[in-house]
């Protein structure tokens, strides 16, 4: 069989585009970001605004491919998993959260993960390789195929905030994750709100700066520990990036993106990080930054060494943080009995890389 040579357009800005169909007027390639990403077009035949030549050449030359669905979950509480299949057969896993007002979509940035988190499954799948900008959208291109919202509707949308928590470590692939939001918060693109959209990382210090500076995003930081004791082995990269130089870049973050409060991640450790001086220690490292704790009960996978921290001291940590001034929910388990919890996800795209490549390809 012939291989497909074709360039896939998603993922591609305006400016690219252009690039890309150099004879095309502006208002022609405004009129294809258009069809692409405002109404969601999968074939280049429903473009009617552009003539039947243009339609032609892009058939010829070009794709609208989303990734497929090799598997879909969906737990007994609504949360639904994709399992979404690339075009070099590679595997990413992105998740469907929905709620009374919202519908959340937890998006990969990487098959596999660059970092060993202890405490994360998708931690124990070696990095296989970053996502482009268009695998990146195209997870949000499958959800808004699979709820039929082409265009977004007005009012309550399935898909209403997005959350870069799904696998993989996004500002280690800072560049293709900065082009996909672009596009993500375009309003002729797909609209989001920047306020709509967090972006969590494990700390990697010298891009938190710039993703305020030119994204403007929410920021979490997957905290998980509030000595470096204890991060270097939970959150090993710590040791890259101690807690006093994340905190730093962290403190100034809500003044250079001009967000409103940073989200601290902390995930409920049986008798490793749940102490109440834990939480009073958490509360003083995280002083005089506007911020918002979500405490999150450990979620089990197939072989983790971790155990969830009992109710009450779970209760008693988040009662300590409110004491100090800070909004500490604990977060409500989704998704646990399909394996699309937080830290739950992995696919099995290791496996497919060995047995193709004899080995993992690792993308730094």
């Amino acid at each position: 069989m012939k291989p497909d040579l074709s360039k896939p357009l998603i993922g591609e800005s305006r400016e690219n585009l252009q690039t890309i169909l150099k004879a095309w007027e502006p208002y022609r390639i405004r009129q294809l970001f258009s069809w692409i990403y405002e109404k969601g077009s999968v074939d280049f035949e429903t473009m009617t605004s552009l003539s039947k030549s243009l339609r032609q050449v892009l058939s010829e030359d070009f794709n609208l491919e989303r990734p497929l669905i090799s598997k879909a979950q969906v737990s007994s509480d609504g949360t639904q998993k994709w399992l979404l299949k690339l075009r070099d057969a590679q595997e990413i896993e992105t998740v469907h959260i929905p709620e009374v007002t919202r519908g959340t979509l937890c998006i990969s940035s990487q098959v596999g993960c660059t970092l060993t988190c202890k405490f994360c499954h998708t931690g124990t799948q070696t990095l296989v390789r970053n996502l482009e900008a268009g695998e990146i959208l195209g997870q949000v291109f499958v959800a808004r195929d699979v709820f039929g919202e082409w265009p977004s509707p007005l009012g309550k949308r399935h898909v209403s905030h997005l959350v870069f928590m799904g696998m993989g470590e996004p500002l280690y692939n800072y560049e293709n994750v900065a082009e996909a939001l672009k596009i993500l918060m375009d309003p002729q693109g797909l609209a989001f709100s920047r306020q709509k959209i967090t972006l969590s990382t494990s700390g990697v210090v010298p891009k938190i700066e710039a993703c305020g500076r030119e994204l403007g995003v929410r920021l979490a930081i997957s905290l998980h520990g509030v000595r470096d004791d204890v991060r270097d082995v939970l959150v090993p990269l710590n040791k890259k990036y101690p807690l006093k130089d994340l905190l730093e870049v962290v403190r100034a973050y809500p003044e250079i993106s001009k967000t409103d409060y940073v989200t601290f991640e902390y995930v409920m450790l049986k008798n490793v990080n749940d102490s109440e001086k834990d939480a009073k220690e958490l509360a003083r490292l995280i002083r005089g930054i506007p911020a918002k704790i979500n405490l999150i009960p450990f979620n089990p996978w197939p072989g983790a060494s971790y155990e969830c921290s009992d109710l009450k001291t779970m209760e008693k940590f988040s009662e300590i943080l409110r004491h100090h001034g800070y909004p500490a929910p604990l977060r409500k388990t989704r998704g646990q009995d399909i394996l699309a919890a937080c830290g739950q996800l992995k696919s099995e795209s290791m496996r497919v890389s060995k047995s193709k490549m004899g080995g993992c390809s690792k993308v730094e």
